[in-house]
């Protein structure tokens, strides 16, 4: 005759809620990482964002320009484009397996070849988890 045991039955009620917790946490680090992104464009901490840009990077911008990762770190450090302050009005995350998009709109306050614009723009930004590290892979704008 076989035994009820209760903690059998708690193993995959406990399981499904961790799975829960992690997906909540990668959404989480990808929207905060996202957040500092913006923070260390503005600031030109070029060292933190090339982590976070992946080699294939495509930065595609609202005016249908595309900078590849080389291109985004060079025209910052130049200061052909500047960011002065990016604001974000709202972000939201979905995840995928190993990958998290991220769909958001803000103002652009930045400076193209010294002349200020700012723009309003709705985003999608991939992440994709490579080697335990979160990598932008992809980032496209449109303006509002």
């Amino acid at each position: 005759m076989r035994t009820f045991n209760t903690f059998n039955v708690f193993i995959p009620i406990f399981l499904f809620i961790s799975g829960l917790c992690h997906a909540q946490s990668d959404k989480e680090d990808v929207l905060s990482l996202h957040q500092k992104k913006f923070e260390w464009m503005s600031s030109k901490q070029l060292d933190s964002l090339s982590l976070l840009l992946d080699k294939d990077v495509l930065y595609i911008h609202s005016n249908g320009w595309i900078e590849t990762k080389e291109e985004v770190l060079g025209n910052i450090e130049s200061g052909k484009l500047s960011y002065r302050k990016v604001t974000v009005d709202k972000a939201d995350a979905r995840e995928y397996d190993k990958t998290v998009i991220v769909q958001g709109s803000g103002l652009f306050e930045v400076a193209l070849e010294g002349k200020p614009l700012d723009i309003k723009l709705n985003y999608t930004e991939v992440y994709v988890n490579v080697d335990g590290e979160w990598k932008l892979v992809s980032r496209h704008a449109c303006k509002i």
